[in-house]
């Protein structure tokens, strides 16, 4: 009956700029808009709606109740890290690895936060 995930939704104060920042840094592609709001698709089909927000922005730490994190899939978790870093993304750590997995956060151009990840394992 229920087929997933469609798209997740961020708020943004500038939906335009944070669109453009997953397109430049993450090779995302924006493939449809609509009134201010911008659907912007992975490779893999995965979707973020960015709509505009409205009033200040919460506390925006890891353990925080609500959706928290945005993980990305790269092909080559070092190639991808060093093109994070040429453009200049803020990382909120270093990569570390965790039962067998490597991971290192870091902030889209909203501040939301978001890793990259490669399993060792991939997940069933």
């Amino acid at each position: 009956m229920f087929l997933g995930i469609e798209h997740t939704a961020i708020a943004s104060p500038d939906p335009q700029k944070l669109a453009q920042w997953y397109v430049d840094h993450l090779e995302f592609v924006i493939n449809y808009t609509y009134q201010g709001n911008y659907f912007v698709k992975a490779r893999n089909g995965t979707m973020l709606e960015i709509i505009p927000s409205v009033g200040e922005r919460g506390s925006n730490q890891p353990k925080d109740p609500g959706i928290r994190h945005l993980a990305i899939i790269p092909e080559d978790f070092d190639a991808a890290y060093a093109h994070l870093q040429a453009k200049g993304v803020r990382f909120l750590g270093e990569p570390f690895v965790i039962e067998g997995n490597r991971l290192v956060f870091f902030a889209d151009g909203d501040g939301n936060i978001c890793h990259l990840i490669h399993r060792e394992t991939p997940l069933p």
